[in-house]
């Protein structure tokens, strides 16, 4: 009758002959692969991701301040879509930041085009309130790149949506 479970060594021995096994097919498969990955690198590689530097200016605004059927003024949201989806000022372009990527051209020109459309004299940029604000660094991102007069909400999409409804409620 065999031994349903192996001692201690009889495991280590079973999980090296496996790691060995497993070594040798891997480097012969990657001597055979035409895409064969170097055993020793040829020459130094980038390890850390450098964030882009930020260089554009943006002015904060209090959400009080906000109006959302204001002239001249093109409202851009940088949250996550879920956000987008649950709640954003009519109009809104969602733009959602990315702390390692620059904004992609096709969404600048897009965005340059809406402001033409729409005769924008301001960018209002809100995201998600957290520090550090989404809304803030995309601000700044779209500052660099050439656009002026671009101004984040303090406090994001939360204290814009609780500034919205107390307004609604005062109208009534």
């Amino acid at each position: 009758m065999s031994k349903p479970f192996s001692t201690i060594p009889e495991s280590l021995f079973e999980a090296a002959l496996i790691i060995a096994a497993v070594s040798i097919a891997a480097l012969l498969i990657n001597l055979i692969h035409p895409n064969r990955i170097p055993y020793i690198a040829s020459e130094e590689y980038e390890t850390m991701v450098p964030c882009p530097v930020q260089e554009g200016h943006v002015t904060p605004l209090a959400a009080a301040k906000v109006r959302a059927d204001q002239k001249g003024v093109l409202f851009v949201d940088a949250r996550e879509e879920a956000g987008f989806a649950q709640w954003h000022l009519p109009g809104a372009l969602r733009l959602t930041y990315d702390f390692l990527d620059p904004i992609p051209k096709t969404d600048l020109q897009n965005m340059a085009k809406r402001i033409a459309a729409k005769r924008a004299t301001q960018l209002i940029v809100y995201g998600d309130g957290a520090n550090p604000d989404t809304g803030k660094l995309l601000g700044i991102d779209i500052s660099a790149s050439g656009i002026n007069n671009v101004f984040f909400v303090k406090g994001g999409a939360a204290a814009l949506k609780n500034t919205m409804s107390k307004s609604v409620g005062r109208q009534k």
